[in-house]
């Protein structure tokens, strides 16, 4: 049976109740703004709200989570998922590379897990279709978790939790393909609603203020929308960076992860090629960009005008787009306050 992703794998701690219930607070001022506005439309936006609420099923939710969180999934049991994802600071690790084992560096900068499935598509190049394609991708990467299935499920079958915990969910217990399954349905349960400017397309005029305002108008006037739309904000088409002018030129040193989609395709046209990021969690994941070069919302939108747009705007107006990106972020109960 699905419900509402809201429970955990064991009793909260004292503080995780208060976090929990000040997140149910906030799902709750949503829904009752939502009833304020009944029979009335949503706004006629080109960004739309996150649901306040996302049908998963909660025992693959909890034992997804503690293979999330679990180290033994790499080779040296040293690095987990949330290693590189951590939800207490927006689902990523505020680093411009991450730090697999052994201490080694990655090639580019880890994208935030928090709403991953409202994308089309996962990783930078797109390469994953599905979040439970996405799973192969760091268990085996050499630089980051170093693992071999066999070698994963060896350990699993060897922890004294996890044979009683699979078998209940799947009858074929601790196999590839349920741990992926697993994995990819906490990831799905990792949804950040509520945020100021969702409450503002629900009707809250008060919810942003005017500069926040006028930063989503002049998002939208600039073409900012043209890439950043719908309910991610983003991650729903791929771009070629460095659209007017050559930002890779610029910057120089080009490594293969500056390739983006050509990796995969060979086609030139997707030379420098890379999903559109999803801005919803912006506000709390620093650095920016696929290389971690922008390491303010101020910088990154200034290499936005230089490069994909091509134009000058007066600082006010820049202000007034990185105020409006910080009206994004929604809630989670395992985030930073």
């Amino acid at each position: 049976m699905k419900t509402p992703s809201m429970t955990r794998e064991k009793p909260p701690t004292s503080k995780a109740r208060k976090e929990l219930l000040r997140y149910a607070a906030g799902l709750l001022s949503g829904l009752v703004a939502a009833v304020a506005i009944a029979g009335q439309p949503l706004r006629n936006e080109p960004i739309k709200p996150i649901p306040l609420t996302v049908d998963v099923d909660e025992k693959k939710v909890a034992l997804g989570r503690l293979l999330f969180h679990d180290p033994k999934l790499s080779k040296d049991n040293t690095i987990s998922c949330a290693s590189c994802h951590s939800l207490k600071t927006g689902g990523v690790d505020r680093q411009k590379v991450s730090t697999g084992i052994q201490g080694r560096k990655g090639n580019i900068n880890a994208p935030t897990v928090f709403n991953s499935g409202l994308l089309f598509r996962q990783f930078w190049d797109g390469r994953a279709e599905t979040l439970e394609e996405q799973v192969d991708g760091p268990i085996q990467n050499p630089v980051e978790m170093g693992s071999q299935w066999p070698d994963v499920l060896a350990k699993l079958y060897d922890d004294p939790k996890y044979p009683g915990l699979f078998k209940a969910i799947y009858p074929d217990g601790i196999k590839r393909k349920n741990v992926k399954d697993a994995i990819a349905e906490y990831e799905r349960s990792l949804i950040t609603p509520n945020s100021r400017f969702d409450q503002y397309l629900r009707g809250d005029e008060a919810a942003i203020n005017e500069q926040e305002r006028q930063g989503y108008e002049l998002f939208k006037s600039y073409g900012c929308i043209s890439c950043h739309q719908g309910v991610a904000v983003g991650g729903n088409m791929f771009q070629v960076f460095g659209a007017v002018n050559s930002y890779f030129k610029q910057r120089g040193n080009i490594q293969k992860a500056d390739m983006g989609r050509f990796n995969l395709t060979g086609n030139e046209m997707d030379r420098h090629s890379f999903k559109v990021p999803s801005l919803r969690m912006a506000a709390l994941t620093p650095p920016y960009l696929h290389d971690g070069n922008a390491k303010t919302l101020r910088e990154a939108v200034d290499i936005m005008f230089k490069f994909q747009l091509g134009r000058e705007a007066p600082d006010e107006d820049k202000d007034a787009l990185v105020a409006f990106i910080k009206t994004l972020a929604g809630e989670h109960p395992e985030m930073e306050k």
